[in-house]
């Protein structure tokens, strides 16, 4: 081999074009392969939980998510069990109160989303052709995060603390004053911080699709799963920060008498469903898209042919997206909203199902053009159009105002509900994992047992939901106890019961057969369903040899010879060519290749940190407060130190990937992934803070006067004091990162005093800005408690303080690795990722700011 050369777009094109030599063909050197599977290797014994390989993570993520699907099924069969007959004495009001809204809390919130995103981890880098995907330690930190506040959170149901408000935990029922025990505290901090974690597995995604796709998978090549998976994650990155900002407004009310929902005092109980729904209504489709991702990956290799409309079902996929966010009213229409809002929802509601049916129509093309093989993902396929179909023609039929509100908060509503949840996501979901269970040790699920599987679930399915319609149509309402015999609600209650267990006893004989598998002997993946899509190409822990070059949407059935090609190493990145984990970064749309990423191997990091951000958490909800405290200062360690591992490796070495073809390790700027996941980052945390400024909004369009008697503002003067400091602050730190990029490795290590200088400068001008505004506002006399207005000006200076103590912790980081010496002209990630974070807490400030002073005055003119 040749030395280092630098490698053109136009070279690295040329290798690319079809027809073009395999981009390695040259003889492999001796012992490369080995040296590969040496560094992928999983760990073995109580090291795997050490693992951070998206493979092994997303194994892990697919189990605890059904394990909480059973749990959530067996307290749904309590449920069935109380209901079965009328008067029925079996549970206490109380139990069952915690029973229905821990059964919803953990479908909804501890299986629905985890699945989709554990189903993801798992198949996205050997559907893209990756290694893996690009943050694997924030894949870990994400998966344990929620196994442990997951489990810690399920436990209270069994000492009496569990949540019992419903699982939307609408005020002022979970208020203080109905619900004065911890046990509505444990769900707004555990499920607050397990959003976290799903925020986090999103940015995973979006950065692993947009960056580590394989050489020439362009966006219009990209199979159709992760299309679904690319608009769920940014549908998640824009819905989850409502409910995090609802949960923490709530708390707040909760343990400091902040009245955001409380009526008497200037409150709005509506508000909390808003900002619920907002969230609450993608999540259906967050829920259902990736089911349907799955369903147009799986319904071509059943058809052995090409998927029907691809561009319209990605238009399609992107529509719902987009439509869904329009729909977070359709559950408040009898909330009192206005005629304007009620009709726009019940539009955008119907309107929703046209691109929907542009996806069933597609598939039903697909069907009737191909040759299809029975088998039981086929049935789970079948099963679930009808299910599905029927939950959307009742899902328009709650769209139409009058209906809705005859049917509000009956069992229609529960019917409808999972029609479209089980029918829209579980069915495709266990097609899913008999069509993909050979990935994991070569063998497929019985067939013989898998027809009556599906057979039972579908019939149980039917048998337990659908005489819910009735129920609901004869007024049963939602989230009862019992009922009269009077009522005439007794025959459906038991056809719905013996729906359910029938419906149980097909899940179980699922397992029963997964036990089965697990103890067969493990064999090699031989593709057995003739599959097109790249996840079939290896089972290996490195996803595959060597990176395949792509040309078509269909890589596997357009070049038969391509899984051989791989495993010989004939194409890109065949080794481990800087002796660690690694994969190639792409360009977002053409996917070319630019430079190589390293990835951090096995730590306990992340399971420490994950740990410790869930005793943070659960540990503040019943007061022990330093243990809580401790719990959170190790959560932050294990942060750093993983930080300080990962981050810093020169991007000047090049590495040859290719024959002829060499790339740079690593990127700084605007071309690095990092960079870019902190811009969704602070995209989420600006969304959480527009959720706060629309309850502040909200709040003060309720006033007649704003502010309100016994609240003041402070003078104009203090405002313009404060968002000065914090944009000097923020122009001298961005000029003094400016400085150094312009200067050589000698120059810049002469000049890291001034650059440290010029961070303390910065911050302190930071905390200076933020006790004036903060000041101000106490001489003026800022009560949170003395009615909702204060509160909600109050939170977001609360909120603007956590930014201040987020900047204190990365000026402490960044010093720290000026004055080790790790901050060169060619490890410079940590300097600009604190930039765009620094910039965004002064636009933060400001706009926060004028917000607050500016709002009353407008509402004065």
């Amino acid at each position: 081999m040749s030395g280092p050369i630098d490698t053109t777009r136009q070279e690295i094109e040329a290798a690319m074009q079809p027809g073009a030599p395999l981009p390695s063909s040259l003889p492999r050197p001796p012992g490369e392969l080995e040296k590969l599977r040496a560094v992928w290797e999983t760990p073995r014994g109580l090291r795997f939980f050490s693992s951070v390989n998206n493979v092994n993570i997303g194994l892990l993520y697919i189990c605890t998510a059904l394990l909480f699907f059973v749990l959530a099924g067996i307290l749904g069969l309590l449920i069935r069990a109380q209901l079965a007959v009328p008067d029925s004495e079996l549970i206490a009001a109380g139990t069952y109160n915690q029973i229905f809204t821990m059964h919803g809390t953990v479908m909804m919130f501890l299986f629905a989303i985890p699945i989709v995103e554990a189903i993801a981890v798992y198949l996205l880098p050997g559907m893209l052709g990756a290694r893996d995907l690009p943050f694997p330690r924030l894949s870990a930190y994400a998966y344990w995060a929620y196994a442990i506040g997951g489990l810690a959170f399920f436990c209270t149901l069994f000492v009496g603390l569990a949540p019992d408000g419903g699982w939307f935990m609408y005020p002022p029922l979970t208020s203080k004053e109905f619900s004065p025990g911890v046990n509505a505290d444990f769900w707004l901090l555990g499920i607050g911080f397990i959003e976290i974690s799903a925020i986090a597995g999103a940015i995973e995604i979006i950065i692993g699709i947009l960056f580590t796709r394989a050489p020439g998978m362009t966006l219009s090549r990209m199979p159709i799963y992760v299309w679904s998976m690319l608009v769920v994650a940014l549908m998640i990155v824009f819905a989850f920060p409502a409910i995090i900002a609802g949960t923490i407004l709530l708390e707040l009310e909760r343990a400091f008498d902040w009245p955001f929902f409380i009526a008497a005092r200037g409150g709005d109980p509506v508000l909390w469903q808003h900002l619920f729904w907002f969230f609450g209504h993608p999540e259906v489709y967050i829920i259902f898209l990736p089911a349907a991702g799955m369903v147009s990956t799986m319904i071509p290799t059943i058809a052995q042919t090409g998927l029907v409309g691809y561009r319209t079902i990605v238009v399609a996929l992107i529509g719902v997206g987009v439509l869904s966010f329009g729909l977070w009213a359709h559950h408040m229409f009898t909330a009192g909203l206005g005629a304007m809002e009620l009709n726009f929802v019940s539009a955008a509601s119907m309107a929703v199902a046209i691109p929907t049916a542009i996806q069933v129509f597609a598939w039903i093309a697909t069907l009737w053009r191909g040759k299809v093989r029975r088998s039981t993902p086929m049935y789970f396929l079948l099963g679930f159009m009808f299910i599905f179909v029927l939950g959307g023609l009742t899902g328009v039929m709650v769209a139409v105002l009058p209906f809705d509100w005859q049917v509000h908060d009956t069992y229609f509503i529960v019917a409808h509900l999972h029609y479209v949840l089980i029918g829209g996501m579980v069915f495709p979901m266990f097609a899913g994992l008999y069509y993909w269970m050979p990935l994991i040790n070569g063998n497929t699920l019985s067939e013989r047992l898998g027809k009556w599987v599906c057979g039972l679930m579908f019939v149980g399915f039917n048998l337990a939901f659908f005489p819910m319609h009735i129920a609901g149509l004869l007024g049963m309402p939602r989230r009862v106890y019992t009922y009269s015999a009077e009522m005439g609600w007794d025959f459906w209650n038991m056809l719905s019961s013996i729906g359910a267990l029938v419906l149980a006893v097909g899940v179980a004989l699922f397992f029963a057969d997964v036990f089965r598998l697990i103890g067969r002997p493990a064999r090699q993946n031989d593709n057995p369903w003739r599959a097109s899509t790249m996840e079939w190409l290896s089972s290996e822990d490195y996803s595959s040899r060597s990176i395949p070059q792509v040309h078509s949407r269909d890589p596997l059935w357009d070049n038969p010879d391509l899984s051989r090609e791989v495993e010989e190493g004939r194409h890109w990145l065949p080794g481990a060519t800087t002796g660690g984990r690694e994969t190639l970064i792409t360009s977002p749309v053409r996917a070319l290749p630019t430079h190589v990423q390293v990835l951090p191997g096995d730590s306990w990091l992340p399971l420490l940190a994950a740990a410790g951000t869930a005793a943070f958490f659960l540990l503040l909800t019943v007061e022990w407060v330093v243990p809580a405290f401790i719990g959170g200062i190790i959560a932050i360690a294990a942060i750093m130190r993983w930080l300080w591992q990962v981050d810093g490796r020169p991007v000047a070495e090049q590495v040859q990937v290719a024959d002829r073809i060499w790339l740079p390790v690593g990127a700084i700027g605007t071309a690095s992934h990092s960079w870019w996941a902190t811009v969704i980052m602070l995209i989420v945390d600006a969304t959480i803070f527009a959720a706060m400024m629309f309850a502040y909004i909200h709040i003060s369009m309720l006033l007649q006067v704003c502010p309100p008697p016994g609240a003041a503002l402070p003078a104009g003067s203090w405002p313009l004091l404060a968002g000065g400091q914090l944009v000097v602050g923020s122009l001298l730190f961005e000029i003094m990162r400016r400085r150094s990029l312009q200067l050589q490795a000698n120059a810049l290590h002469a000049f890291q005093p001034w650059l440290r200088t010029a961070v303390l400068a910065a911050l302190l001008l930071a905390c200076a800005a933020y006790a004036a505004d903060l000041g101000s506002h106490l001489l003026a006399g800022l009560d949170p408690t003395a009615q909702a207005w204060s509160a909600a000006v109050a939170v977001m200076l609360a909120w603007q303080g956590f930014h201040m103590a987020v900047l204190v912790l990365l000026a402490a980081y960044l010093l720290a690795r000026s004055w080790a010496g790790r901050l060169g002209p060619s490890s410079r990630g940590t300097l600009d990722n604190i930039a765009l974070i620094w910039h965004y807490v002064t636009l933060q400030g400001c706009v926060a700011a004028f917000a607050i002073h500016m709002l009353p005055r407008l509402m004065e003119l």
